[in-house]
């Protein structure tokens, strides 16, 4: 809550600031040199930088209500049901763990432990309004201009906006750019009475409906989908702060992600209570008179074999995916593409629609990885060429990116079989090793799925390719070797590098045991 207050009281010192930056173009023929639909990451990073380059910008953004009713302030996904209320519930799950570990460490913890749910809610809400209202106090520092309404396309210059009482307005603009995002996508395949007890997903507009539905009364959690991180990541995190959680997988867990990987993930979240329901695909959910939800599905044991199973829950979340935000847009109508799988803006290198001044970043973009900081990036360096200040392109390959598991998985890279692929199987060497962290040693706990992993190009100086973590703060080590692999590490230079001792992350500079060798990876000693 300070920070929401030291917001207010810089939004009171700038509000009456509308006098134009000396220096700042002006948008010749259109009200605006940049108008961005959309007010997520990736647009708001845009819309800043362009304004800070001498731009004349304009953002129009609106969420529109979920089938809940559940809407969100300015920010987007990652700050407001995304990457920020995630990783902060996450870090409430590993406390509970921690707590665990403490009397074994020589700490005295009084009584039974619980968890207040509604405390936790209640405070990731409040600081998530603190960064709403600190994205309103940036666009009004950098001069950009802030509209609520919900954007679309008359043609290729002109912007309606449309607010949530019905008024209508037009802007023009040089060149428009559209970071709208995506949505949890809906199950259409199936029959679901009691639409208003079902969560879907991503990460919380899951938890944030729980705390006004449901309250403490969360007994047992039904988690479909876990092909999407999302999935896991919630099971994960309900899991860890003591609610019985399940996840309903139909095919493999974590696809796109290396597979060994994934399996380690998920092995490490049953060994921990989770359960898993392999091979199902729901039928229906129901409410019954109790006011649990029936869910019915299908187990798909064989082509020839399907058993059909039931059981109750108290909630039932959907992670099956999303899809991109272009409904209402008028995009096809004015000459932008759209995929035809995928609903996705189809886009160029440089982030250009098929409509030369209409571009596109973040999830919306087809190809683009569904990452904030890829957004954010992409977002900065169009907002530079579209001011004539640059010319660099965003690199979409080798970005890093973490699973925020129970036991966290961060990679950068390859996956061993996307590696297999593109070289060959012979072509490549992974090094490989099983690891105990420090941190698990006293405590007794199972590190049997701490692994890294190294793909490397078997050829000439051995060009890393790939490299996986499975273990503690796996995002805070990724982050690191992601520079790394960028500029072009090799095996030989990750061997001839010095290793933080004692840590999790210096396993990586001592790894030297090959799959191929067949021999233990097993990591003895300190």
């Amino acid at each position: 809550m300070a920070a929401f207050r030291r917001g207010c009281a810089r939004w009171q010192q700038v509000r009456f600031l509308g006098a134009r930056a000396p220096g700042r173009t002006f948008a010749g023929t259109h009200h605006y040199d940049l108008v961005v639909i959309g007010g997520g990451s990736g647009g708001l990073a845009c819309s800043r930088e362009a304004a800070q380059l001498g731009q004349k910008v304009a953002v129009l953004d609106h969420v529109q209500p979920s089938a809940r009713g559940t809407a969100w302030g300015l920010g987007g996904t990652c700050v407001n049901v995304g990457c920020i209320p995630k990783k902060l519930m996450h870090q409430a799950a590993l406390l509970g763990v921690a707590m665990d570990d403490a009397g074994k460490f020589g700490w005295s913890i009084p009584g039974p432990v619980s968890h207040d749910w509604s405390t936790l809610a209640q405070a990731v809400q409040n600081y998530v309004k603190s960064l709403n209202w600190g994205h309103r106090v940036q666009l009004q520092d950098r001069k950009v201009k802030y509209f609520n309404t919900r954007g679309s396309l008359l043609d290729r210059h002109t912007v309606r906006g449309l607010d949530a009482k019905g008024t209508e307005m037009t802007l023009t603009a040089r060149n428009i750019v559209i970071a709208t995002g995506g949505r949890p996508r809906y199950p259409t395949h199936m029959f679901i009475h009691a639409w208003t007890e079902v969560m879907f997903g991503i990460f919380n507009k899951v938890t944030f409906a729980l705390v006004k539905s449901h309250g403490q009364n969360l007994s047992r959690m039904e988690d479909c989908g876990a092909s999407v991180y999302v999935g896991l990541e919630c099971a994960g995190l309900l899991a860890g702060i003591g609610l019985d959680a399940s996840v309903m997988v139909r095919s493999v867990a974590l696809r796109g992600f290396d597979q060994q990987m994934a399996q380690l993930v998920t092995g490490h979240m049953e060994a921990r209570g989770t359960r898993f329901h392999w091979g199902c695909v729901p039928t229906s959910v129901e409410k019954l008179p109790s006011g649990l939800l029936q869910v019915k599905w299908t187990e798909v044991r064989s082509d020839l074999e399907r058993v059909e199973r039931e059981d109750t829950f108290s909630s039932v979340l959907w992670a099956i995916g999303r899809v991109p935000e272009t409904t209402g847009l008028n995009l096809p109508q004015v000459g932008v593409q759209l995929h035809p799988d995928t609903g996705k803006i189809v886009v160029a290198t440089d982030e250009r629609t098929t409509v030369s001044n209409v571009y596109a970043i973040g999830d919306v973009a087809e190809g683009r990885p569904e990452l904030t900081p890829t957004a954010v990036k992409a977002g900065k360096l169009l907002a530079r060429r579209l001011a004539g200040q640059s010319n660099q392109l965003m690199d979409y390959h080798s970005v890093p990116t973490t699973v925020f598991t129970p036991l966290e998985y961060g990679c950068v890279g390859l996956s061993e079989e996307s590696a297999e692929s593109r070289y060959g199987k012979d072509n490549i060497e992974v090094y490989h090793a099983f690891y105990k962290p420090l941190e698990f040693t006293i405590a007794e706990r199972d590190a049997s799925h701490c692994y890294v992993k190294v793909v490397c190009d078997r050829a000439g100086v051995q060009r890393v390719l790939g490299l996986h973590f499975t273990g503690p703060s796996a995002g805070e080590v990724i982050q690191g070797f992601a520079v790394s692999v960028r500029c072009g590490l090799t095996y030989a230079q990750l061997r001839d590098t010095v290793g933080i001792h004692p840590t999790c992350a210096e396993e990586l500079t001592k790894i030297h045991i090959t799959k191929r060798s067949g021999l233990d990876a097993t990591v003895t000693g300190c």
